[in-house]
């Protein structure tokens, strides 16, 4: 059997994609080697990494027999424990060696023991050409630096692999605080453990994601100190840590949840948190395993976590299931298998319990930014406030994306305050069938309610509409008035009169009175009706039908043509009532204006009561332009002012237009 350079290229070149995960192996290295410290000196676009350690060094047997030795079973040749610390060997299959050369081109090893002081220089480019020619490669022999001559193993790379290798040393410090579970609390003299990069060591202020949660659920006593913690997160205990009662597997650790799924891709430097990572004797086994657990749930998209599961790497009978990598496990072991089950009810568990919670402590922050919604809340009866606070909950705690994040939201809480205003309402109607058996204590809060709520379904109406009517007054061209007008004036009827509430237009209505009415509209020169323009609509509102004819802002026009037309236009609505069965007593003509209407002929009356009369004969009357918007603005705004309980409903809304 030989071994080819592929075998090189795929367990060390080609195997790791990224330096935080080869500076991993040579960190767990250290960890096994029972050092105290291990510091990395990184420097962002520098050609030289230095890793160094003060763990127990190697002699050229040790070189040779273990460091060189591909495949070099540690656990098999030196037990599972360290011999001065007892820490359970991190290291397994003897290839992690083998990552740096996914990052370096020129790897150098100096190593210092009590009864030797060694160096070697290894070189991928000469490693290939021995492989190439079938010879064994033996890395030469090197002096070992001053600097480095202490107990313990130092190891430098160069010639680095620049895209592999560009991380900034923020960026490492926040990798590898992540990979492994070695941040102690002890002191270097029982055995306590250091990561040093650039001279600081990694504590849990490196741990980004611990910075970014909102909530979190732990396994047993073995928790998290309060002190790296959000000062305001919220904590869970699960409900059990055992995997397995016959195996006796348990697992340590952690579930977190972002107050947004944002917070867990946003930091370029720590990589995506969005995953929850298993270690196994303090180092990642699993990289994520959040997409194993078959969940569809909103709350996986707030997830991160980290569980310890060292019943994943046993030693003795148990087969080895971590990829050569260490980042994904043989999926179909049984060990495997039952630690999904296991999350899978956890993750149940902790999704429950934030359905519940989220949305309370979201609605409390809102509360705090908005205090008007305070007063909202504490403002209804008491059977309300409950449901409120629930109401506002739910809507702080949805997700709104991009820039108008904000503004959605705060669209969202307006209408929220609506719905909740109508239903309420619409409670209090229904307590009025029992008006019968009700005393007068009873009754007064009733109707002060219903007051209360009558006004507050105004509120968002008048709003709109007084900034509708606004952008007209703006308008200063009069033709623009004229096509503005005619865009929108049968949408919005209530602009000719507020009492028009449930207008309705009939798109039918002027197909039949053509049918009834063949010479109603106007033609041209051809004798084709004019269909350029539709200059008549029909509402009905309380039995009533109105027609609306516009006309040009310029034109001025005479009260005996209006009413010619007005009557032509009545008698024809008229005779298509009665042909429907419908009422046709109620029937309204509205001209709406430039100018003010002349009269031709008026007789022996004055002018102003002949166009009276005119107009009386076809219930008709006029509307200017002017007047149309600015009796529209004088008139809503009069009801605001008036309106007190209307305000104080209309400033907590307004107030939702800060953020």
């Amino acid at each position: 059997m030989t071994v080819d350079m592929s075998v090189l290229e795929a367990l060390g070149i080609n195997l790791y994609s990224n330096a935080a995960a080869v500076l991993s192996e040579l960190v767990a290295n250290a960890w096994d080697a029972d050092a105290t410290e291990v510091s990395i000196d990184w420097q962002h676009g520098n050609q030289l990494v230095v890793i160094a350690d003060n763990g127990r060094g190697m002699t050229v047997s040790d070189f040779n027999n273990r460091f060189l030795r591909v495949g070099y079973k540690k656990r098999s040749a030196e037990g599972t424990r360290s011999p001065k610390w007892n820490r359970m060997f991190m290291g397994r299959k003897g290839i992690g060696k083998l990552s740096v050369f996914s990052i370096a081109d020129t790897v150098r090893v100096f190593s210092v023991t009590s009864e030797s002081v060694s160096g070697l220089e290894i070189s991928v480019d000469e490693l290939r050409r021995a492989i190439s020619q079938d010879r064994p490669y033996n890395p030469p022999s090197i002096e070992v630096p001053a600097r480095y001559r202490r107990p313990g193993t130092v190891i430098e790379l160069s010639d680095l692999k620049s895209k592999r290798a560009d991380l900034t040393a923020s960026a490492l410090r926040k990798r590898l605080a992540r990979r492994f579970d070695v941040i102690s609390q002890l002191p270097s003299d029982e055995g306590g453990f250091r990561i040093v990069v650039n001279g600081t060591p990694i504590t849990y202020a490196d741990r980004a994601e611990l910075k970014k949660l909102e909530f979190i659920w732990e396994f047993g006593d073995d928790v998290l100190p309060q002190s790296v913690l959000p000062a305001d997160i919220g904590r869970f205990t699960f409900k059990t840590d055992l995997v397995s009662a016959t195996e006796g597997w348990r697992v340590k650790g952690w579930i977190g949840t972002a107050k947004r799924p944002s917070d867990l891709t946003d930091d370029a430097e720590a990589g995506s948190l969005k995953n929850i990572i298993v270690l196994a004797r303090k180092r990642p086994i699993q990289e994520g395993i959040i997409e194993k657990l078959d969940t569809s749930r909103l709350f996986g998209n707030y997830v991160t976590g980290q569980i310890e599961a060292d019943f994943l790497d046993l030693d003795g009978d148990y087969e080895d299931i971590a990829t050569s990598d260490r980042q994904r496990l043989i999926e179909d072991d049984p060990r495997v298998v039952q630690l999904q089950q296991f999350l899978r009810a956890r993750f149940l568990e902790a999704s429950q319990e934030w359905s519940e919670a989220r949305p309370k402590k979201e609605g409390e922050d809102a509360l705090v930014r908005f205090p008007k919604l305070r007063g909202w809340i504490d403002s209804r009866p008491g059977w309300q406030k409950a449901p409120a606070e629930k109401m506002i909950g739910t809507i702080a705690s949805l997700e709104f994306e991009g820039k108008s994040a904000a503004k959605d939201r705060n669209t969202l809480f307006r209408s929220g305050i609506l719905a909740f205003e109508r239903v309420g309402l619409r409670e209090v109607i229904e307590d009025l069938d029992n008006l019968s058996s009700m005393t007068a204590v009873d009754l007064l809060p009733v109707l002060a309610r219903q007051d209360s709520y009558e006004a507050a379904l105004w509120v968002d109406i008048l709003r709109s509409r007084l900034e509708a009517i606004s952008k007209f007054k703006e308008i200063t061209s009069d033709d623009e008035k004229e096509k503005v007008l005619q865009q929108h004036l049968f949408n919005h009827l209530w602009m000719l009169d507020a009492s028009w509430e449930r207008a309705t237009t009939s798109p039918r209505m002027e197909q039949d009175l053509r049918e009834v009415e063949p010479g109603l509209f106007a033609v041209d020169a051809s004798g084709n009706q004019i269909t350029g323009r539709i200059d008549i609509r029909y509402a009905t509102t309380g039995g009533k039908h109105v027609i609306v004819e516009l006309k040009r802002y310029s034109v001025k026009t005479e009260i005996e043509d209006l009413r010619r037309q007005g009557s032509k236009y009545a008698r024809a609505l008229r005779n298509l009532l009665a042909r429907r069965g419908e009422n046709s007593t109620h029937i309204e003509v509205v001209f709406v204006l430039g100018h003010e209407p002349k009269a031709k002929d008026p007789g022996l009356f004055e002018e102003e009561d002949f166009i009276l009369s005119q107009l009386a004969s076809i219930n008709g009357r006029v509307v200017l332009y002017d007047q149309l918007i600015n009796n529209a603005k004088n008139q809503y705004a009069d009801y605001l002012d008036a309106s007190d309980k209307a305000r104080e409903l209309d400033e907590v809304l307004n107030t939702l237009d800060v953020e």
